[in-house]
């Protein structure tokens, strides 16, 4: 559904990303952990949907919501075809910070304003998207809306994801008003794209490290969610001799140990970040430890090394103790190598439209949309110095001229793209 409106006057990049920014922070924001909970489909997500849409109609944008959920703002005609898009996502983790996803929705519309402000005349059409669930905080998988597109995930697929409630995806967006019997992947979408490229914060200290403003990422490590589920026996704390156990909290214990080894020796990441008790009582023995795990790293190899060696640890010492154990890969990205002409013809708008600003080229652990649409359209990612590295936590920080330097890169690159 398509509605544009007359286009407003331009404003300044610089202007409007303040404007925005104060408007959009509040949404989803916890006032204990002053961090953000804006899960996929709920209230809190309802209100960053509108925000989007409010965003692109005050701009005179063609605003539609595609088969998946997912929000496009388009200026010129979205059936041209070469489309320059840029984007991110509006969802959150629990108690995330401000930056990770809405940096590159904010960016987006402020970059735009700049160009308009600056006068610029575009060959191709261009579009902002916010992609839907893509941090998989309330379903368990990350990149939802976009794996939905590109057919990374099937209509079968999505419907068996369920939040921890027991409700379905397909339950969710209906009751959130979407339509989840038009879900599925949108070749014709993708085929209006050109070059996606999205913003993000950096999740990590490469860029404060070399002094650096802004950043071009060279490729997404390889990484997937693995649950772990250790089966003993449910007895009393108090009563049950330790001999008599069979306590899967231990061998889960010993498995988050060999986690943290087996990455050191390897040069990866892992992280058992989230876990499930039953019956989760302080004076009973658990009968069942479901433990989540993420791991990275730099090539395939290394990553099946180490999640192998935390597999094999697991196992190794669940049979010491008398616990059966079940493995299971609940998602999985292989390494993504951004397509290197659209690379390198970023980083030439940015050398010649910015000759003061150095441009450097960097890899990351971290799963984006861009990663997930590089086997469809040709991507790219900006980076924005992130002082601490700090993300996925309310100390996420980017400061405000590096801010600003990721909304003037982003519209020089745009311009650039757009042009024949």
């Amino acid at each position: 559904m398509t509605r544009p409106v007359p286009p407003p006057p331009p404003v300044t990049g610089g202007a409007s990303f303040h404007e925005m920014w104060r408007e959009l922070r509040p949404i989803g924001r916890h006032t204990e952990s002053g961090g953000y909970r804006r899960f996929a489909w709920t209230g809190a997500d309802a209100e960053c949907r509108d925000w989007f849409e409010a965003q692109a109609r005050s701009r005179g944008l063609t605003y539609e919501v595609d088969r998946n959920g997912n929000q496009w703002a388009w200026l010129g005609d979205p059936a041209a075809g070469d489309a320059v898009v840029t984007g991110s996502h509006l969802d959150s983790v629990p108690d995330g910070g401000a930056f990770d996803g809405p940096l590159g929705v904010v960016s987006s519309f402020a970059a735009l304003d700049e160009l308009r402000a600056r006068g610029a005349r575009f060959d191709k059409p261009l579009a902002i998207v916010n992609f839907g669930d893509e941090e998989g905080a309330r379903f368990g998988l990350a990149c939802v809306g976009s794996r939905l597109a590109a057919g990374q995930l099937t209509v079968e697929q999505a419907g068996r994801l369920t939040d921890g409630d027991g409700i379905t995806l397909p339950q969710a967006m209906e009751a959130a008003g979407h339509d989840p019997e038009g879900i599925g992947p949108d070749p014709e979408r993708l085929s209006r794209i050109g070059a996606f490229v999205e913003l993000h914060v950096e999740q990590g200290r490469a860029l404060d490290l070399s002094g650096d403003a802004v950043g071009i990422a060279s490729a997404i490590w390889p990484h997937g969610r693995w649950r772990f589920d250790f089966r003993g026996e449910a007895n009393h704390a108090g009563t049950t001799r330790l001999v008599d156990r069979r306590d899967p909290m231990l061998s889960y214990a010993e498995t988050v140990l060999a986690a943290r080894r087996e990455a050191r020796l390897a040069g990866a990441v892992a992280t058992f970040g989230k876990i499930s008790v039953e019956p989760n009582g302080v004076n009973a023995i658990p009968s069942l430890v479901r433990g989540w795990l993420d791991s990275r790293a730099e090539d395939q190899e290394t990553l099946d090394t180490v999640v192998g060696a935390i597999e094999d640890a697991a196992r190794d010492h669940a049979r010491e103790q008398g616990i059966e154990l079940a493995v299971v890969r609940e998602s999985f990205t292989p390494v993504v190598e951004f397509e290197h002409a659209l690379r390198d013809e970023i980083a030439r708008i940015l050398g010649r439209d910015t000759a003061d600003l150095k441009v450097p080229v960097l890899g990351t652990g971290a799963g984006h949309d861009a990663g997930i649409l590089s086997g469809s359209v040709p991507t790219a990612m900006l980076f924005v110095r992130n002082p601490t590295g700090v993300s996925h936590s309310p100390a996420e920080h980017a400061a405000e001229d590096d801010c600003l330097a990721g909304v003037t890169a982003l519209a020089d690159v745009l311009e650039g793209l757009a042009r024949r």
